[in-house]
Order: structure tokens, then sequence, then C-alpha cells
């Protein structure tokens, strides 16, 4: 019986060989197919970079006030700073005289034409600020290199309405040295010296009769202004003014040492061709009064008041540009750049040496060029006891005021008095209409 267990297991054995044999090999799992590869991306193409557009041309308006030797200075900064700026073309415009200017300005702004620079003075900014027609230049210059003096002449309303060109501005007294040696002292010698140097159609002293900016060094000297400390109300009704317009009959019909007539033109003439000896006239007349007498011209402070012993004190200001509201853009860099020309310091120096005058630039004034100057030096001493222009409006009121009434004495029709009561009433109707 084991016998046959054996046999059959042996059986079940060889069995499960033969069937193993027979199957033949496992299959082989069939490899994944590498995924083809990715075209690459095209590249967006990139359009070509625009020709850069050319700067378009700027073109600038400017009014000057200057005449003769001033405005020739104007024209050759306006050629200069063309020549090298191919991309800005100022155009320079000469008016008439600085009233001219201020009305034609006025009158182009409410149009909306208005030039888009002005080189001018700085009681123009009174009523350029009050109309709203020019921009405040904080911010767009770096001021504090100007002279404090020429920059308070145009502060109004914490702002500041101009960058200063030339500092001064200023009556003084000139003299031909062929005449006279020495400026007077005092009104007394002025009075004693210009009778002796009047007389057959010449004369001791002239000066433009016509405008009161020749009244107030005077009333200065009397110790008057022409504000109370408020800066806004007028105070022309004084004895003060009395006084003044008192002493300027005298000087005319008393002493008689100046013309029965003289306005501006008639001065500046009479002077000029040796028929005056001395003229009050300011800074912006000394480089062609130079030209006229060389070494004979003599500069000094206007003469000392000998009732009050104080010295007149002229208005200071300067000369300045100001820049007409809405002034943006490319016209305003132009504008500032032109700017910044004629403030460089080579400038100011240019300045000095053709005109005389002052500059604003305080790196300027120490140059020798002012200190060895005689004629400088005495400019810079007459311009130490002046007095800052008022700037605010209402001096408009009073230059309106006082013109017809500083006329009327001079022309022997009203008293002192009355002119100066008169001047009083006119200046307060005019501020009251402002308001």
């Amino acid at each position: 019986m084991k016998k046959i267990v054996w046999a059959l297991l042996v059986l079940s054995v060889v069995t499960a060989l033969l069937v193993s044999g027979c199957a033949g090999p496992a299959p082989q799992p069939t490899p994944t197919a590498a995924p083809p590869a990715a075209k690459p991306e095209e590249a967006t193409p990139v359009p070509p970079a625009p020709t850069p557009k050319p700067p378009e041309a700027v073109k600038l308006i400017l009014w000057t006030k200057e005449g003769e030797e001033a405005l020739d200075w104007n024209k050759a900064l306006v050629e200069e700073f063309n020549a090298a700026n191919p991309g800005i073309t100022i155009e320079l415009v000469k008016k008439e005289n600085v009233e001219v200017l201020r009305e034609d300005f006025q009158t182009a702004s409410l149009a909306g034409s208005p030039p888009e620079m002005l080189w001018t003075v700085n009681d123009h900014a009174g009523p350029f600020v009050a109309a709203d027609i020019i921009e405040p230049v904080d911010g767009l210059f770096d001021l504090s290199v100007f002279v404090d003096s020429a920059l308070a002449a145009v502060k109004l309303e914490g702002k500041t309405w101009g960058v200063p060109i030339s500092n001064g501005n200023h009556l003084m007294l000139l003299y031909n040295k062929k005449l006279i040696a020495e400026a007077p002292k005092d009104t007394d010698e002025l009075f004693a010296k210009g009778k002796e140097l009047t007389g057959g159609g010449n004369y001791g002293l002239v000066w433009n009769q016509t405008e009161p900016f020749w009244l107030v060094p005077w009333l200065g000297g009397f110790k008057g202004k022409v504000f109370a400390d408020d800066g806004v109300t007028p105070t022309l009704n004084t004895p003060e003014m009395i006084a003044t317009l008192q002493f300027l009959h005298d000087m005319k019909y008393d002493a008689q040492i100046i013309p029965p007539e003289s306005d501006y033109d008639g001065a500046d003439t009479l002077f000029k061709e040796g028929k005056a000896a001395m003229i009050i006239n300011g800074d912006w007349s000394l480089s062609s009064y130079k030209d006229v007498l060389g070494d004979d011209l003599g500069v000094g402070r206007i003469p000392m008041v000998s009732a009050t012993g104080e010295w007149p004190k002229p208005y200071t200001s300067g000369v300045y540009f100001m820049l007409a509201k809405g002034l943006s853009g490319d016209k305003l860099e132009a504008a500032k750049a032109f700017i910044n020309f004629v403030a460089s310091r080579d400038k100011q120096l240019e300045m000095v040496r053709l005109l005389k005058r002052l500059p604003a630039l305080k790196e300027a004034l120490d140059d020798p060029l002012i200190a060895d100057d005689p004629i400088l030096k005495g400019s810079a001493d007459q311009m130490v006891v002046g007095t800052p222009m008022p700037t605010v409006l209402e001096m408009r009121c009073n230059w309106d005021a006082m013109k017809p009434e500083m006329q009327a004495v001079l022309a022997d029709t009203k008293t002192p008095e009355d002119a100066a009561a008169a001047m009083q009433s006119a200046a307060e109707a005019c501020i009251k209409a402002l308001e």
C-alpha cells in the first residue's frame, strides 16, 4: 500500500514539471512610450521701439521796461540764449515805460493772451497779485542765493512774486564834476550852490517834476511815510507831507534852482548837455551818464534835510522777472532756464560792468568790480539809507493820489495844505473802491 502512494506522489511532481515547461516564458510588460517632445513656444514678436519724437520748439515772449543801454543788454542776452538753446526762442518786446507795461499786461491777461515773462519793477507785484495774473516763484528757483532786501521787495501774502535781476532801483544825486567839485552835504548847501550855478539857461539841479517817485525821498527826509504802521492805511495829509510839498515849492519859486518845467526826458537832456550841474535820478541811468561824462560823473547821497537832520530815503527795490499765471510744462522749463542764465554770476557781473547796477546775487556783491568802482560805491552808499518800496495794491492808490497834487503845488495852483488834504481823500476813495 505504501508503494502505491509513493508512486502517485512521484507522478504528480513529474506532471507539474511537464506543464510548466510547455507554458513558455512569461510576457514582459510593454514599456511606456516617452511622450513626444513639446514644440518650443514661438516668441511673441516685439514691435520696434518708436522713434523718439523730437522736442517741440518752445517760443516765449518777454516784455521789458528797459531802454537805452539796458535794452541793448536785454537784446544781447536773448540772442546769446537763443543761440545756445536751438529748441527755445525768446522774443523780446520793449514797452514804452513801466506804466504802459503794467496796463498792457493787465489787459492782455484779461484777454487770455499775456506774454510768458516780464522784466519789470517790484511795485507791479501788488496789482498783479490782486488780479491773480502772475505766478509765485517759491519752489521754482533757489531764492536763497539772492540778497534779502531784493527778495523782501516782492513778498506779498507770504509768497515771493519775482526773481531779482538787480538790487536797488533807487534815486541818488548825480553831478558833473566839471561844474561842481563835490555833492552838497545838506539842503542849505544845495540851495546855496544851486543858486550859483543857475542862470542863462543853466540850472543847479534838475529832476522829474511830474512823478511822485521823486517826491518820496524828500518825504522820508522830513520824517514822513505814505502808510501807517499797518502798511495799507494812507498817511498823506500830515505835517510831514505838507513840509515836503512846501520844500519843493521853495526849491522852484524861492531858490529858483530848478527849471520852470521838467519831465524825465527834459531833466535827462539838460544834464547830459552840461546845462544842469546836478540831477536826481536812478541807478538805471548810471551807464548812460558814464558814457557822456566819463570820469567827470560824480555820485552821492541826496543831500540831508537841514531842517530835520535826516537823510532823504529813496525807495529801494530792484528789477525782476515775473511769470504769467498758468505758465507750465515746456514753457515753464524754458522760462526757468532763461532766468537762471541771466541770474548766473557771470551775467550779474556783466550787468555791473555794462549798466553800473548793483547785482541781486549775493555771490556777485563780493566781487572787486563793485568794491573798486567809485560810482557803484556811491550808489550802494545811497541805497543803505533808502527804504523798501511797498508792494501792496494800496500803493497804486497812493501814487495816483500824489501825482496830480504834487504837480499842482509845483505849478503854484494849490497850497501844500490843500494838496495834502486832496491826496489823502483821493487815496482813501481809491482804496475803498478796491474793497
